[in-house]
């Protein structure tokens, strides 16, 4: 078969697809992702077909940053959330039999296989079905407190504004596919009964499958019975990949070093964050391997050593504990890895994740970025590494993770659906 994978966002949202995809290459499909162009190098290194989709999610979270109101951070989104738009439809009409959409951009691949009759199946990243076991990821609080009511509200509250993100841009894409205004399919769930949890980022709920562990988010009992938790999709690594020589070096020169970055967090502030980071290294009386990331992190000091892009499956197991953003993706190497960690959450998904390593016990209390001071960032590190119960239960959760294969559940379910 003909498989696009349809992507949008950070590194993060694109990097487990690109495991996903080998798989999908090795049992003989052909595979081409959609992504952002500054993603080029990654996918085409993984030995898929890369279909460029516009935006530059990093301009984009440096200008929200320096917008003037919310109505300019808004107006920003909508123009992303065009492009991408815009972008799906040229690369689905670059030829495809069968759809992955991550969700962010679902309500656009739902469009465009409506439009060209090419099955959609929802390959999410992070939990996206209202549920009343926990509150969604990008939840406000709810009056009332915790509970099933009030988990069941503010998760349909995100699924509605997640849809409304992309509501102008579906309506562009559905004129620019010939298809009538939009219709039962894209609204079908929103009119669930009060008693339903279906209302989710994939419309009509066809199959979804949910790429992270059941043992760090079990599947709720009341999500609808389409939707699946499979397991990590790890990242690929890129083909003759080999450890720069100064990092081997530095990783064979002392004890195992704390890794420290913020993923796609924190643009433009990297001369803050360098000089933080390295007042609380110094304080921890640790090394450290701190990735520059969107934020540019630099290293000060002969204990700490700056890098680039490194496959987090190469380099965790080779430290002492990870501080990071709790992104999905660095949140599951962590735990892949079997190391402790530090959350320091900053938007979006990464508190929930954050909340889910202390809930775990790999991780101490997270801290959050806007109360992140050197001495904050310092006496976490110090407790994770200190208290022997963090990495013992990292490591047993490693050997759990260790035996689920994610992909493989998404590949059974494409061959039987090929077969039939």
């Amino acid at each position: 078969m003909r498989i696009l994978i349809i992507t949008a966002g950070s590194r993060g949202d694109v990097a487990p697809f690109t495991g996903l995809g080998r798989r999908l290459l090795d049992a003989g499909h052909q595979v081409a992702m959609a992504a952002h162009p500054s993603f080029a190098t990654l996918i085409d290194g993984c030995g898929l077909d890369h279909r460029p989709v516009p935006g530059d999610p990093q301009g984009l979270i440096r200008d929200w940053s320096r917008a003037a109101s919310r109505e300019e951070a808004q107006a920003m989104t909508r123009a992303y959330a065009d492009g991408i738009a815009d972008g799906v439809a040229e690369a689905v009409a670059g030829g495809a039999d069968l759809l992955l959409t991550a969700s962010g951009p679902a309500p656009l691949g739902r469009t465009a296989g409506e439009a060209l009759g090419i099955p959609v199946i929802g390959t999410y990243l992070v939990p996206a079905f209202a549920t009343g076991e926990f509150a969604l990821p990008h939840a406000r609080s709810t009056a009332g407190g915790p509970g099933p009511e009030a988990n069941l509200a503010a998760g349909r509250d995100v699924v509605r504004r997640a849809e409304g993100v992309f509501a102008g841009a579906v309506t562009r894409l559905r004129a620019h596919l010939g298809l009538p205004g939009a219709g039962a399919s894209s609204s079908s769930s929103s009119s669930s009964s009060s008693s339903s949890s279906s209302s989710s980022a994939s419309g009509d709920v066809r199959p979804v499958f949910h790429g992270f562990s059941p043992l760090v988010v079990p599947r709720p009992e009341d999500w609808p019975s389409r939707v699946e938790v499979s397991g990590y999709w790890w990242p690929a690594r890129p083909d003759g990949w080999q450890p720069p020589a100064e990092l081997a070096d530095f990783l064979e020169a002392g004890p195992p070093p704390v890794f420290i970055g913020f993923g796609s967090m924190a643009p433009g502030q990297g001369e803050r964050l360098s000089e933080l980071v390295a007042a609380a290294v110094r304080r921890a009386g640790v090394r450290a391997v701190v990735q520059a990331g969107w934020a540019e992190l630099s290293g000060w000091g002969d204990d700490v050593l700056a890098i680039g892009d490194v496959p987090h499956d190469w380099l965790f197991p080779r430290t002492a504990a990870v501080v990071h953003h709790a992104g999905a993706g660095t949140t599951g190497a962590g735990l892949r890895a079997g190391v402790p960690a530090v959350a320091v959450p900053v938007m979006a998904d990464q508190p929930f994740w954050a909340s889910r390593l202390y809930a775990l016990g790999v991780a101490p209390r997270p801290v959050p970025f806007q109360d992140l001071t050197a001495e904050a960032l310092s006496d976490a590190i110090t407790v994770c590494l200190s208290e022997p119960a963090h990495r013992r239960r990292a490591t047993e959760l490693a050997h759990r993770i260790a035996a689920e294969d994610g992909a493989a559940t998404v590949l059974t379910h494409i061959g039987a659906e090929g077969a039939g």
